[in-house]
């Protein structure tokens, strides 16, 4: 669906929708977000940084894919990378990074910071113009970035030490396990996957910050997809639902294995809010789950 195409947001609902509208739907809403999201979001999320949520935990500090000394030279693959952010700090540490995302959208406001980081904008500024690109700096190599489905990848398998993605990708497509499958597919024996996403009891919660924020609504059992519509009754926007069980399932299902589920906590200093994201209901519920997934190396 094309930003011509796109209507009017009229409602939201919980309903049913399937692999081909989810992805139809939101690849047309971070086409059109991609400017303002980095616009609004940019400054926290920093340009060469992996954040794994609204809680401000970094992976500089975390270490949850792998110790610094074990980065470099690793085959990572970023999936719904946005603006590739993670994927740009992990290539800073010396691996080598694709990072992908199904918004072209987004993957041109890559471009964009790349370019920025050429001429010194900081995060969250605007950058040079697609008719204007600037230089590339020797400092700041370009990033590959690569449009594609991360419940179809176009890699052979066992091409990646490292998948990862910070909240991208999962929670956005109605086949969540096909993702789990191709990232088994493309790992190596012994590499790695970790994904964040929202936490599922937040589901169970209205997506505000405050008071209102903090009393059960809906039941956390029900699976049924967040969606956004306009005045057709078409999707504009789709967020998925998995509880953690059935996390679990799909994950094993896909011959992973969870060696770690990681549920950060709302730091004592951090007073910003980021939707229903808070200080207030940060501090009582985890709002991220960061599932750290191995495949298995081979015996014998």
């Amino acid at each position: 669906m094309t930003t011509a195409e796109r209507g009017s947001f009229a409602a939201v609902t919980r309903r049913g929708t399937d692999q081909a509208e989810s992805a139809r739907a939101n690849k047309g809403w971070w086409d059109a977000e991609a400017v303002d999201y980095y616009a609004e979001h940019g400054a926290f999320l920093g340009d060469a940084d992996l954040v794994w949520g609204p809680e401000g935990l970094r992976e500089e500090t975390a270490r949850i894919l792998a110790p610094a000394d074990r980065l470099p030279g690793l085959r990572v693959l970023e999936i719904g990378g946005g603006a590739a952010q993670g994927g740009r700090w992990l290539a800073a540490q010396g691996a080598v990074v694709v990072s992908t995302d199904l918004s072209t959208g987004m993957l041109a406001q890559g471009r964009r910071i790349d370019e920025g980081r050429a001429d010194g904008i900081r995060a969250g500024q605007p950058s040079a113009s697609p008719a204007h690109p600037l230089p590339q700096h020797p400092q700041h190599p370009r990033l590959p970035l690569l449009a594609c489905d991360a419940a179809a990848l176009p890699f052979a398998q066992e091409s990646f030490d490292l998948v990862m993605t910070a909240y991208g990708a999962v929670p956005f497509v109605a086949d969540s396990a096909a993702v789990m499958r191709e990232a088994a597919r493309v790992l190596r024996p012994g590499g790695r996957f970790v994904f964040s996403t929202t936490h599922p009891i937040r589901w169970a919660l209205p997506d505000v910050p405050g008071e209102a924020g903090l009393t059960v609504t809906s039941s956390y059992f029900d699976r049924s997809p967040y969606v956004e519509e306009d005045d057709q009754g078409r999707a504009l926007y789709v967020e998925h639902h998995r509880t953690l069980g059935d996390r679990v399932r799909e994950i094993t299902a896909a011959g992973l294995r969870l060696v770690d589920l990681v549920e950060p906590e709302w730091p004592e200093d951090h007073e910003e809010t980021w939707g229903g994201w808070s200080p207030l209901r940060g501090r009582l519920v985890p709002g991220t789950a960061i599932y750290v997934c191995e495949r298995p190396p081979r015996t014998g």
